[in-house]
This record gives structure tokens, sequence and C-alpha cells, in this order.
């Protein structure tokens, strides 16, 4: 519907744009958050530079990358090599808090709202940060999940123990054998629980989850809703980007609020009811923060 439409890029002063997001949001009735990589980013979640030289600086030598997401995709010799690399990788990610509060601020924000969260991001940040684990819906997976690589059951496996025993244990970049992860089911190696195929398990909690995001948007029609964009690029548009202005579109007392660094765009449809902010969205939600006193 909106991939072929005109699009509009962030207009207005930056100040301006500020002041009518927090009216926006003072105004909502229910606030729908949809957040993309680009909100961990924000909060320092980088996955380069000197956030990837503290942790990988050993595979960066040993094996010639530089970034986390290329260290993913290398093709390691064996599977020990693989969890030591992908142990350190989840941990990092999933079980260390973000160096920045954006987190903290935007629960801040919405904590006496009527809200609710679909993120494409895997890091569990929202519930770290104290977000109500029944308003969140993780579309893409979590680090904090196994399942099954074949897989022969659609169920996941929480993983903080045993990658807590891969990081104690790996020494020159392997885990001892023993500890690579198994499915209790059939026997067959685990693997993260992250969407990359067809093999992605959407377990019970997935199937929950997504019931209670359709509740939550079925229930709030006709009321003054904030959707609330953060950090969402064009790599799965359709899961959020799209939805987010399709549902504006479709209601007169919607509000569209994008925060994002170099992609702050709406379709003009509804271009005025719309407020997009291309700056570093940490620092919005912290002038928004401090807006309330």
């Amino acid at each position: 519907m909106f991939s072929k439409m005109s699009i509009t890029k962030s207009t207005g002063n930056y100040w301006d744009n500020i002041r009518r997001l927090r009216e926006a949001l003072d105004a909502a009735e229910a606030v729908v958050i949809g957040a993309g990589a680009g909100l961990s980013t924000s909060a320092g979640f980088t996955y380069s530079g000197e956030r990837f030289d503290k942790y990988f600086s050993d595979f960066s030598a040993k094996y010639g990358f530089h970034d986390m997401y290329s260290g993913g995709f290398y093709p390691y010799s064996s599977p020990e090599e693989f969890w030591a690399y992908w142990s350190r990788y989840i941990f990092v990610n999933r079980y260390l808090d973000p160096p920045k509060p954006v987190y903290d601020d935007l629960l801040a924000l919405v904590k006496d709202k009527d809200y609710f969260v679909i993120t494409t991001n895997v890091d569990h940040c929202f519930q770290k940060a104290g977000f109500d684990k029944k308003r969140l819906f993780y579309t893409q997976g979590d680090y904090g999940l196994f399942q099954c690589s074949e897989p022969c059951c659609q169920e996941t496996f929480d993983n903080e123990d045993t990658v807590r025993r891969m990081m104690e244990r790996q020494k020159d970049m392997r885990i001892p054998s023993n500890l690579l992860p198994l499915c209790p089911r059939c026997g067959k190696p685990l693997t993260m629980n992250l969407r990359s195929d067809d093999k992605f398990v959407e377990d019970l909690g997935w199937h929950e989850a997504a019931e209670r995001y359709e509740d939550f948007l079925r229930s709030r029609v006709g009321q003054r809703l904030l959707f609330l964009e953060l950090g969402v690029g064009y790599n799965t548009p359709v899961i959020i980007k799209y939805p987010f202005w399709r549902m504006t579109a479709q209601t007169q007392a919607a509000t569209y609020a994008c925060i994002n660094y170099g992609e702050a765009v709406c379709p003009e449809e509804i271009a005025e009811r719309s407020v997009c902010i291309d700056a570093d969205i940490g620092g919005v939600l912290s002038e928004l923060r401090r807006g309330r006193g």
C-alpha cells in the first residue's frame, strides 16, 4: 500500500517537533510503541568500534572480522569455536544492560499510559528496563532462548545458565565439548531462537504475545492513539512501519511519530498527523522526559 506512494521526510523545527510530540503523548489515550535496531543502537548496543574491540579483540585478531554481525556468520571450523563466539555474543547483548538509559527514559514517559510494545529487537532491553512483560511482543525471537535446530518441537529453552557456563569455561576461543547445547527432546544440536528462515520456532509464549498485541489494537479502536516508531528501518517494514502507517491512515484520532536518525519519514497521506524527528532517539526521549519535570 505505502511502498509506492509519496513519502515525505522530517520537516519543521526540531524544538517545535519536540513540543508536538510531547502534546501528542500527553493527549494519547493509548500508546503503541514500535521499536527497531536503532533504539538499542541509541542505547549504546553498538556492534562495531570500541564495544566490539572490548569484547571480541581476540576473535578479530584470529579470524579477521571487525564487527559482531560479521562474526555471527563466520564459518567456524568446529561447534566448539562457534559457541565460544556466540555465547560471548549472547552474553554481552542479552545479559548485560545497555550503557545508556534510553530504555529507562522511554519507560518513564509511558509507564502511566496504556501502552503496548512490538519490537523486532531480540536483546530483551525492554523487559530488563522494567516494561511489563505482558505488554511486549518480540516478533523475531530472543537471544535468551534456544530452540531445536531441526526443529523437532515448537518449544524454546532458556539459555542463561548454559551461556554463562560457556563464558566461564571457554579457553582459546573454544568451549569444552561437553557444553555443546543439545535438544532435550531429540538430542540434535540447539540453535538460537532468531528468525532467519522457516525453521524459526514460534512457541506458546510467542503466540500468546501476538494475541495480546492484536487484542490491544482491537480494543482501542476509536481512542486517541499514538503510534510511536523508534529506530525502525526498512529490513522488515511490514512488521511495524507499514502497519503503523496504515493504522494511522485508518484512524482519524491517531498520531504517528517517528524518531530515527537519518530515516524519519512518513507518507504524505498522514503527514498532517505525523511528527518525524531526524535525530538521536536517546536525545529526543531525554528532552521529552526533561520537559515533564
